[in-house]
């Protein structure tokens, strides 16, 4: 059926019209979401260390969309008339990271224990996806990003739009942690060796703890 036919044009015309709004949803994701951070360097070493990754990149995909979507309903103007839940978000974000850090700095002392091409050796998968639910719900930088700034901004849209631009951000996140988990399986020759794992967890300790102190100075400039 061409599309110059009106049952055609009346076939195509939500998603011509709904296009935008998915597009603005989608570029916006990707600019907030590629970025060093926590959560994307823990899902970067489950995919280097190929465990569990379908179960992290589903999770952190997942719970992206769902913070999104709750931003985009009104989310984002609770949190914003809320400064003591901010903060204490903050504050717990800040010492999830800090531990984190701590962490990684102890693996880099002992990277012969650490193997990427060698499976998942060391925890279960609800171990590891309690860690990415800490990652993800634990860091205020997640709901500042996807509950206030992409929900603020989809709210914006209107309501008939809306759906479309939730769907646009939350496609750049899956395709995003999906890129990050999978794609990161071709670096396992290299850190195959030790002296690579130390490196790498030393980055990532050291991320950790400038997160951890970038949110700690939120919280109290906001006491």
């Amino acid at each position: 059926m061409p599309l110059t036919d009106p049952p055609a044009l009346a076939a195509v015309q939500p998603l011509l019209h709904g296009a935008p709004a998915f597009a603005q949803g989608l570029a916006l994701g990707l600019g907030l979401i590629v970025a060093i951070g926590a959560q994307n360097a823990f899902v970067l070493r489950q995919g280097l260390r190929r465990a569990h990754v379908g179960s992290v990149v589903l999770f952190c995909a997942v719970a992206d969309a769902l913070l999104i979507g709750a931003g985009v309903l009104g989310m984002a103007q609770a949190l914003g008339a809320r400064p003591g839940l901010a903060r204490a978000l903050a504050l717990a974000g800040a010492v999830f990271l800090a531990v984190y850090g701590w962490r990684a700095w102890q693996r880099a002392r002992r990277p012969q224990h650490l193997q990427a091409a060698g499976g998942d050796a060391g925890a279960g998968r609800a171990a590891v996806l309690a860690q990415a639910a800490g990652f993800t719900l634990l860091n205020p930088h997640v709901y500042l990003d996807t509950v206030l700034l992409v929900g603020g901004i989809g709210a914006q849209q209107p309501v008939a739009l809306r759906g479309w631009f939730v769907a646009g951000a939350a496609c750049a996140s899956a395709a995003w942690f999906s890129a990050l988990g999978y794609g990161a399986r071709w670096l396992a020759p290299l850190f195959a060796r030790p002296q690579a794992w130390r490196v790498l967890d030393g980055l990532i300790g050291a991320t950790m703890f400038v997160l951890a102190a970038l949110l700690l100075q939120r919280a109290l400039a906001g006491a």
